[in-house]
C-alpha cells in the first residue's frame, strides 16, 4: 500500500484503504464483536507495516474504548505523526443532559476535548460530524470547526452520513466565508448500496469533497459467506445472527451471484474484488475496512493488487445498477440525449482515474 492520494481538495495524503476500529473495545452498542487491546494490537500493527495511514474511530464506537486502545496502541508503536487520526462526534453520552449530544456547538467541544483525552494526544488530523442531527444549523457547526482549526485541536474538518444538501450548504459557507472547508464526506458505499452516486459523487467532485467509503462489502453480505434460506439468509456472522437481518433483495443477490462469477474469472476472493470496485469508482479518496483477524486485514490489503478489467466492472455495474426515481432518471445519459444530440460529441472531459499524489517506493 504504497500509493497515497490527497483527500478532497486538501494536501493531506492518505492511504487508499483506511484501517476501521469499531470493532476495538469489548463495551457498549459494538460489543457482541468487538476486540479485546490484545487482539487488536497485531491488526493496528500489520496495517501500519503495510503502509496505511488513515485510521478511523469514533467517540461512540465501544462506548470510548475504541479510542482508548486505539491511543495505548498508537503510543506504543510510536507512530502519532505518521497517522491521519480521524475521529467523530455527535452521539449522546448522557442521555439525561440535552447538550451531552447532537452537533451543537457545546457538544462539539465537549466531544473533542474528550476523545483527546482518551486518544492521549492533542490534537486530531482529521474530525468529522458523525451523523445529522436534523436541528442544529449547518453555520453553527462550520463554525466551531473552524474554531477548533484556530485553537490548534483539529487539523482537518469533515462530514459523515449527511445529507447532500447539508454538505453542499457547509462548504459553500465555508468558501463563502474564508473558513476552514469540509475535504471529505464518510458514506456507506458498495455494490449492494449506490444510493450515495445520486447526489454524492457530483456533489464531491463539484466542492472538493473527497469520498470515504464505509461498509464496501455490504456488512458482509459481499464476502460469500451468505446463502439465501427461505425468505432470509444462513451464514455465521453478524447478518445470519439471532434478531434483526439486514433485508436482502432479489436485486442484492443478483449482485453477489455475478460478484461470485467475477472472483472466480480473477482468482480472487469475493471481498477483494468488492473493495477494489469501490476504490475505482469516481471520487472515492479511501474505503474503510474493518478486520476481526490480521488474515482478514491482509485480504483486504490485497483488495488494490489487481486491476479489474472493463468487461467484469461493466457486469458488476449492470448487476447492481441503482434504480433511480424522478428526478434523478432524468440525469441519466439515456435522458440527456433529449438534450443535446449525443452524435455532435459534446460532454465533460473523461472521467479517468487520477494518478496518485506519492508513492512511497518512488
Amino acid at each position: 500500500m504504497n500509493d497515497y492520494y490527497l483527500l478532497g481538495r486538501s494536501g493531506l495524503r492518505v492511504s487508499r484503504l483506511a484501517l476501521g476500529t469499531m470493532n476495538f473495545g469489548v463495551a457498549g452498542f459494538h460489543a457482541a464483536y468487538g476486540k479485546t487491546s490484545e487482539e487488536a494490537e497485531p491488526i493496528f500493527r500489520r496495517y501500519v507495516e503495510a503502509g496505511g495511514n488513515l485510521v478511523d474511530t469514533a467517540d461512540f464506537y465501544t462506548a470510548g474504548e475504541s479510542e482508548r486502545i486505539l491511543g495505548k496502541l498508537i503510543a506504543s508503536a510510536g507512530v502519532r505523526d505518521r497517522l491521519v487520526l480521524t475521529s467523530k462526534f455527535t452521539n449522546t453520552v448522557d442521555p439525561t443532559d440535552p447538550n451531552a449530544g447532537g452537533n451543537g456547538r457545546k457538544h462539539m467541544i465537549r466531544a473533542v476535548e474528550a476523545s483527546l483525552k482518551r486518544l492521549g494526544t492533542d490534537y486530531l488530523d482529521l474530525y468529522l460530524l458523525h451523523t445529522w442531527d436534523r436541528i442544529t444549523p449547518v453555520e453553527e457547526v462550520v463554525r466551531t470547526f473552524d474554531d477548533l482549526v484556530r485553537a490548534g485541536k483539529i487539523r482537518y474538518a469533515g462530514l459523515s452520513d449527511v445529507p447532500a444538501w447539508y454538505a453542499a450548504r457547509a462548504q459553500t459557507f465555508a468558501e463563502a466565508n474564508a473558513l476552514t472547508p469540509m475535504i471529505t464526506v464518510q458514506l456507506p458505499y458498495s455494490l449492494v448500496a449506490r444510493d450515495i452516486e445520486a447526489e454524492f459523487t457530483s456533489m464531491a467532485q463539484t466542492l472538493g469533497l473527497g469520498l470515504t467509503a464505509w461498509s464496501p462489502i455490504g456488512g458482509g453480505l459481499l464476502t460469500g459467506k451468505y446463502r439465501r434460506s427461505g425468505e432470509g439468509l444462513t451464514g455465521e456472522g453478524r447478518l445470519g445472527g439471532e434478531g434483526p437481518q439486514r433485508p436482502v433483495s432479489e436485486r442484492d443477490w443478483r449482485v453477489v451471484e455475478e460478484l461470485e462469477k467475477v472472483a472466480a474469472e480473477l482468482g480472487r476472493s469475493m471481498a477483494q474484488v468488492a473493495v477494489n470496485w469501490v476504490a475505482t469508482q469516481p471520487a472515492v479518496g479511501s474505503v474503510i475496512v474493518g478486520a476481526s483477524s490480521v488474515t482478514q486485514l491482509d485480504s483486504s490489503l490485497g483488495a488494490l493488487d489487481f486491476e479489474l478489467p472493463a468487461e467484469l466492472r461493466a457486469r458488476l455495474d449492470q448487476a447492481s445498477a441503482p434504480q433511480w426515481g424522478l428526478p434523478y432518471q432524468m440525469f441519466t445519459p439515456e435522458y440527456q440525449s433529449w438534450i443535446v444530440s449525443p452524435g455532435l460529441g459534446i460532454g465533460d472531459k473523461p472521467a479517468g482515474y487520477q494518478p496518485p499524489v506519492w508513492n512511497a517506493a518512488a
